[in-house]
């Protein structure tokens, strides 16, 4: 086999993969959910903002969050599990606000 063929083959390679980069990665900016300016109650009290949404998405990213994501099933092995850390702090909340409205202390209390 000679050299020239030899590139001739890796060029085609590099332009057949590159192509298929570029249009999957058009077809997922394309389809990405849409980011809603803000997001407000029935009674108009602005619950958060788009701005709010692209600021936890950069702390997300500093914090490498995109790169121990759960697709081999091992994220909660090498970062914090938030989903369970959120739902932790909201039956703390729910927990105190009963507590409050049926004995006037808190739970920890």
């Amino acid at each position: 086999m000679t050299t020239k063929k030899l590139w001739i083959g890796f060029i085609t390679v590099m332009v057949l993969s590159f192509s298929v980069l570029l249009y999957f990665g058009k077809e997922i900016y394309k389809q990405a959910p849409p980011i809603p300016v803000k997001v407000v109650k029935p009674d108009g009290t602005v619950l958060f903002t788009g701005q709010d949404i692209k600021d936890g998405q950069n702390v997300w990213q500093s914090l490498s969050g995109q790169e121990i994501g759960t697709v081999w099933g091992h994220g909660a092995y090498q970062a914090p599990d938030w989903s369970a850390d959120w739902l932790h702090k909201e039956a703390e909340y729910i927990l105190n606000k009963f507590a409050m409205q049926q004995d006037g202390i808190s739970y920890e209390n």
